[in-house]
């Protein structure tokens, strides 16, 4: 190898490098407006033949149409974590198992009040007690705001740029990857699958145990059902116990504050309907988005990744795990082909 070729080699990785730390803060937009891209496509094709061939517009249909059933479930998803972080910090507050389950099931405790100041001096003194806190709290909105903005932005437009110009930036990939283009091809496959097996797979069944156990908790009258329906549908990723971790306590909550009646009929509509739906449409589901990874192993995967990243390690643990079989079974295939030759 001449030190030329050798030279130019190392500038390609360091840059590579480069090029990963910069674009790393914003990964979690960039995935999602690449998978986004990958779910939106039948839909640009066909806006582009009622169109006539205008592509850029079929893609800003195809996109619009996409984000309007998409945005409003990541609106709910935020109300639902925000309640979820409120009834986190009740149980926590509960000097006991049976005063949480009591907390979950009764609505938990009043909300503080602040004293309203009735002159000057008790402004002033509120002003001092609570000032700085507020001045905190109004500088991390801002910086949360601000961030959360750059990110749809580049959501938005990552997958506008994705969906319009995907195929010819994949064309570019394959032309310059060190990897062989059928590697490559299969790598970019799992890429694929893994969001599809998230998004419609794994998420859809997630929302439809969600939804039945929201309206049986509304049903039942226990407060918070918002924020525990959707919780129940999450827990359904777990092996085994599935949703049965989240209605089983509640309903021995039910029995504990004096709700017996209310307590059987939950745990008969949880053994009969909530968690037999997940047999019934898991499969339905894992036809139009099926993702090759056993349950426990995708379990290890998501919440390996929220612990090593935060929540949105819930998507990269997946996608890493994923990726890394199909490389070793790249690897393998490799290996073996010229003893067979």
């Amino acid at each position: 190898m001449r030190p030329t070729d050798a030279a130019l080699r190392w500038t390609v990785v360091a840059l590579s490098v480069g090029l990963l730390v910069v674009c790393w803060p914003l990964w979690p937009a960039l995935l999602l407006a690449a998978w986004t891209a990958t779910l939106a496509r039948p839909l640009l094709e066909r806006f582009e033949r009622g169109l006539k061939g205008r592509r850029r517009a079929a893609a800003a249909l195809a996109l619009l149409l996409f984000l309007v059933l998409a945005v409003p479930l990541g609106l709910i998803t935020l109300g639902i974590l925000s309640g979820a972080q409120d009834l986190l910090a009740a149980i926590r507050e509960s000097p006991s198992t049976e005063s949480a389950l009591a907390t979950i099931t009764s609505g938990g405790t009043e909300a503080p009040t602040v004293a309203i100041p009735r002159d000057l001096a008790g402004a002033l003194e509120l002003a001092q007690r609570y000032g700085s806190q507020g001045l905190s709290l109004l500088t991390n909105v801002a910086g949360a705001a601000a961030k959360g903005l750059v990110w749809l932005l580049i959501y938005f437009g990552g997958a506008f740029v994705f969906l319009l110009d995907g195929p010819a930036a994949w064309a570019w990939c394959r032309r310059h990857s060190p990897l062989r283009p059928e590697h490559l091809d299969r790598l970019t496959a799992a890429f694929h699958e893994t969001g599809r097996g998230l998004l419609v797979g794994v998420g859809l069944t997630s929302a439809t145990q969600g939804l039945m156990a929201t309206v049986v908790y509304l049903s039942l009258g226990i407060p918070r059902w918002w924020v525990l329906g959707p919780i129940t549908g999450l827990a359904t990723i777990i092996p085994v116990a599935g949703s049965a971790l989240v209605w089983g306590p509640i309903a021995l909550g039910l029995f504990l504050t004096g709700n017996p009646i209310k307590g059987v009929v939950l745990l008969a509509l949880g053994l009969g309907l909530i968690s037999t739906v997940d047999n019934v449409l898991r499969p339905v589901f894992a036809k139009m988005g099926a993702l090759k990874l056993p349950v426990f192993l995708m379990f290890v995967a998501l919440f390996g990744g929220i612990a090593a990243v935060g929540p949105w390690g819930a998507l990269l643990g997946p996608l890493v795990v994923r990726l890394w079989i199909e490389a070793v079974e790249l690897r393998r295939e490799s290996a073996e082909t010229p003893r067979t030759a």
